[in-house]
């Protein structure tokens, strides 16, 4: 087995893992490789360089087996130097799709990115955000004044979308969330639940005076004018969970914590 390795190397953790890991189990460093050189990929850090694996692996159809060396690691496994291919063989696999994030900023430039946790609108200045909201084209609230909006997936639902209020999602869901970033008016919208087939558009109002960024996951774009954010189905990324602990319940139990 063929496998290469992403490692945060700001992390002495990560780096003293791979250090140990790399002589028992011939791992390269996917840095000094081409990608189609592996089998699957090893990360070892936090959360953070998972999506990076996943970024960078988006389009060749590489399994990613992710240990933790960073804090949370809600993508990752725990670590161990012991039996690494078996682990890896017997590991169950969650399925995911990025979110495609297209903007048209105040210049009428348009750019696209890919997010695996959440497409996240956020004011730049002291002002308020004022946002209206489309699904399917279908004006759903014509403006919501807030510090910003995002569109999470399941698998980023306990991310970013959580600590904004929004809900945690189960992974296998045929949803998403759609939740507001400390909402100012209408006060009593807390979000929504939408499905993973729809697309969302929004309309940043009053650019000149509220200025908006859009990020996908670390990708940022200033200065937004329109979004729109909908699934890529057509794009699977293959993420490895040790048998016993598997996403789908994971995903579960953050809800009891």
């Amino acid at each position: 087995m063929h496998i290469g390795c992403v490692i945060d190397k700001l992390s002495t953790y990560a780096v003293q893992a791979f250090e140990q890991l790399s002589p028992l189990y011939n791992i390269l460093d996917v840095e000094h490789c081409s990608k189609q050189d592996f089998d699957v990929i090893l990360t070892l850090g936090g959360d953070g360089a998972m999506l990076k694996a996943l970024h960078s692996f988006m389009h060749n159809n590489i399994p990613i087996f992710g240990m933790n060396r960073g804090s949370i690691g809600f993508l990752l496994n725990s670590y161990s130097t012991d039996d690494l291919i078996s682990r890896i063989q017997k590991a169950s696999t969650a399925v995911l799709s990025p979110l495609e994030m297209k903007v048209i900023d105040k210049d009428g430039k348009t750019h696209s990115h890919l997010a695996i946790n959440e497409v996240s609108l956020i004011r730049e200045t002291h002002q308020a955000a004022k946002i209206k909201i489309n699904v399917n084209g279908e004006l759903r609230l014509n403006h919501l004044v807030s510090d910003g909006v995002l569109v999470a997936t399941p698998a980023g639902s306990t991310a970013y979308n959580y600590a904004v209020g929004g809900p945690i999602i189960p992974i296998n869901a045929n949803v998403m969330a759609l939740s507001p970033i400390s909402p100012f008016r209408p006060r009593q919208w807390r979000g929504a639940l939408i499905l993973r087939s729809d697309a969302v558009q929004l309309e940043v109002l009053e650019t000149g005076k509220r200025p908006v960024s859009a990020s996908a996951d670390s990708a940022e774009v200033r200065d937004a004018k329109f979004v729109e954010i909908k699934e890529r189905s057509d794009i699977k990324l293959s993420v490895l969970f040790d048998s016993d602990d598997k996403l789908e319940t994971r995903a579960i139990k953050e809800q009891f914590i």
